[in-house]
C-alpha cells in the first residue's frame, strides 16, 4: 500500500508533524509500535478509576502556534494552570512559591528581605534570554557551513538579534548558556531553600548536577512555556498528558490521515540512497516517498537503518551523541489527601509542585550517587496531586499523585530487576513520608519506572525525556549531527521530527512542525501556522 508520508512513531512530534503533513493535502499513515498513541505523553488506566500520565506529567513547552493551527481545543484539548508551588527543608519549614507577584515578595521578605529584589532581577534576567530564544524555536537552525540564501538568512537571523542585544547583554548571554544554576542563581539570591526550589528546573531530566556548566539553559528550557499566554506558567492537561496526543490524533484523522498501532517498525526500505518505506515487524510493508522518524537519533539510525546507507561520519555523530538518562518516575493511587506537616491548613501551595530538600548542596550529593552508578539515597522530587485541579483522574475523594524522581542511573550495577525497582519506590516513598507521615498508608497501587522502563515501554533511549541532553554542545545546529540538523538525514526523502532534534525536548511540537514545513517545503509546499517559513 502507498501513501505520500510515512511517520514512524505516534509520539506528540509525530502526531504534529503527520497533521501539517495531512492538512496539506498529502496522504498520511502513522505507524506505532504500542497499542496505543501518545508516546511519552499518554493517559492510562493501570488501577481501576485512576489514570496516570505515566510519563509527562506537565504542560507548558507545548507550542500556542501548533495548538491554535492545529484547533486542539476544539479536539477535546484543557489546559488547567496552577499557579503555585513549595519547597519543604528537614526543619520544619518552607517555601511557597506564587505566580502572584506581590504574594511571592511577601514571602521571599520572610525568608530573606534582600531576596524579594534579587527575585525580581533573576526574573527580568531569565525573561531576557526567554525573549532571545522563544523565535527560534519554530525556525529552522542554519547550517554555518554552507552558503546557501536561506543558510545565510537564518544566521544573520540570529547573529542579528545577538547583536541587538547590545555588548554587556551579549556577555552575559554568552555566560548564562554555559554556566550553572548553582552560580546563576548565587548572583541574585541568598536563602538555600529558594535558591534549591529554584534549581530543580535546571537538573530535571539531565544527566548533569546543580553546579555543572550548562545547567542554567535547562532550567532556561524549562521556562519558555506558557499557558494561556502566561510565560513561564505551567498546567495540567485535563484527563493527563495523553489528551494532548488524544487531540492530535483527533486533528489527524480528521485531516484525513491514518493511524495504525501495534504495528513497530523492523527497518526502513531503502533503494539507491533513497527510503521508499517501511517494513513492519509484523511482515508489513508500506511505501512512500517521504518518512518521518519520530524516533530518537540513535533508534532511528543504528537500529532501524542500514550502515551501508549512511556515511561512517554522520554514523560517529550518531554514536557519539549523548543521552544519560537519570529520572525515574512514581505514579501513585492515594486513598485520601495527604497530610503535609509543615503546611498550614488549606494551603494553596499544596495544588502546585512540591520539593522536599534543604539546599543546594544536598541535590549535588544526590547527583553523585547517580555519578557512582546508584540511585540518589536522598533524590530530588517533582511531587504533584494534580486531583486537587482535574479530579477526573481519580474517583471521589482519591486522589492520585505523580513523582518525577532525579536521580536514576539507566544502568545500575548488577541492572534493574523487581526487588531494586522496590527498593528504588521505597527510597522515594520514604523520602516522601518525612515531611506527609502515613503516606504510605495512604498508596492503593503505584507504578514504577525507572529509566530501564522508559526506554522499553516508552522508546526513549536509556530513559532521556528530551531525547538527547540539552547541552551547548548539543543545541541549534549540532542537534543531533552537524551538518544534520535541519530535520533530513542522509537518506534521501528520510526525515527526522522528535526531540532529538532542533530545539529538543519536552511536550513542545517544535522539533515536529518545524520538520513538517521543512517537508512540504522539498515538496513545493509551504506551511502557515504564524511561524517564520
Amino acid at each position: 500500500m502507498s501513501y505520500d508520508a510515512i511517520v514512524v512513531g505516534a509520539g506528540h512530534n509525530g502526531l504534529t508533524t503527520a497533521c501539517f503533513l495531512a492538512r496539506a493535502g498529502l496522504k498520511v499513515l502513522v505507524v506505532e509500535r504500542n497499542d496505543h498513541v501518545g508516546g511519552a505523553a499518554v493517559s492510562r488506566e493501570l488501577t481501576p478509576g485512576w489514570t496516570y500520565s505515566n510519563c509527562s506529567y506537565v504542560c507548558s513547552l507545548l507550542r500556542p502556534e501548533i495548538i491554535r493551527a492545529l484547533e486542539l481545543p476544539k479536539y477535546g484539548l484543557q489546559v488547567i494552570p496552577y499557579e503555585s508551588g513549595a519547597t519543604f527543608d528537614s526543619r520544619g519549614g518552607y517555601f511557597s512559591y506564587s505566580s502572584d507577584h506581590d504574594a511571592l515578595r511577601r514571602e521571599l521578605m520572610r525568608l530573606d528581605p534582600r531576596d524579594a529584589d534579587g527575585y525580581d532581577r533573576f526574573s527580568r534576567a531569565v525573561m531576557k534570554q526567554c525573549r532571545f530564544i522563544k523565535p527560534l524555536l519554530l525556525r529552522t537552525a542554519p547550517d554555518p557551513t554552507s552558503l546557501k540564501p536561506r543558510d545565510l538568512s537564518e544566521l544573520l537571523f540570529i547573529l542579528r538579534r545577538f547583536n541587538d542585544l547590545g555588548a554587556a547583554d551579549m556577555a552575559e548571554t554568552l555566560r548564562f548558556w554555559t554556566m550553572s544554576i548553582a552560580e546563576f542563581l548565587d548572583e541574585y539570591l541568598r536563602s538555600d531553600i529558594v535558591k534549591a526550589h529554584i534549581a530543580g528546573s535546571g537538573i530535571i531530566g539531565t544527566g548533569l548536577g546543580p553546579y555543572s556548566p550548562g545547567t542554567a539553559y535547562v532550567l532556561l528550557h524549562h521556562y519558555m512555556g506558557e499557558v494561556d499566554g502566561a510565560i513561564g506558567a505551567w498546567g495540567f492537561a485535563r484527563g493527563g498528558m495523553g489528551a494532548i496526543t488524544q487531540a492530535m490524533a483527533a486533528s489527524l484523522v480528521a485531516s484525513g490521515g491514518e493511524i495504525r498501532t501495534g504495528a513497530g517498525l523492523d527497518r526502513f526500505l531503502v533503494k539507491d540512497g533513497r527510503v521508499t518505506g517501511v517494513a513492519l515487524a509484523n511482515g508489513d510493508e508500506f511505501h512512500a516517498r517521504t518518512v518521518v522518524s519520530g524516533m530518537d537519533v540513535r533508534r532511528t539510525f543504528l537500529d532501524h537503518a542500514e550502515a551501508r546507507d549512511l556515511p561512517e561520519d554522520f554514523l560517529k555523530g550518531v554514536r557519539r551523541f549523548r543521552f544519560r538518562g537519570s529520572s525515574g518516575k512514581l505514579n501513585i493511587a492515594l486513598d485520601a489527601m495527604p497530610r503535609f506537616t509543615a503546611a498550614p491548613e488549606g494551603a494553596g501551595f499544596l495544588r502546585g509542585d512540591l520539593h522536599f530538600l534543604d539546599d543546594m548542596a544536598e541535590i549535588e550529593r544526590a547527583y553523585d550517587d547517580w555519578k557512582a552508578g546508584r540511585w540518589s539515597a536522598r533524590p530530588y522530587l517533582d511531587f504533584l496531586i494534580p486531583t486537587q485541579i482535574d479530579p477526573t483522574m481519580a474517583p471521589p475523594g482519591k486522589h492520585y499523585a505523580t513523582v518525577f524522581v532525579q536521580y536514576a542511573p539507566y544502568a545500575p550495577e548488577g541492572g534493574w530487576n523487581d526487588a531494586r525497582r522496590e527498593d528504588f519506590a521505597r527510597t522515594v516513598i520514604d523520602r516522601v513520608e518525612e515531611h506527609a507521615p502515613g503516606f504510605a498508608d495512604l498508596i492503593v497501587h503505584k507504578e514504577v519506572r525507572t529509566p530501564a522502563d522508559i526506554e522499553r515501554e516508552v522508546g526513549l533511549s536509556e530513559g532521556n525525556i528530551f531525547q538527547g541532553e540539552l547541552t551547548f554542545d548539543q543545541l541549534l545546529f549540532n542537534r543531533p549531527v552537524p551538518g544534520w540538523a535541519q530535520y533530513r538525514s542522509p537518506i534521501r526523502g528520510l526525515y527526522m521530527c522528535a526531540s532529538s532534534t532542533h530545539p529538543g525536548g519536552g511536550v513542545m511540537g517544535a522539533p515536529g512542525a518545524n520538520a513538517a514545513r521543512e517537508i512540504l517545503r522539498d515538496l513545493g509546499r509551504r506551511i502557515d501556522m504564524g511561524a517564520a517559513a
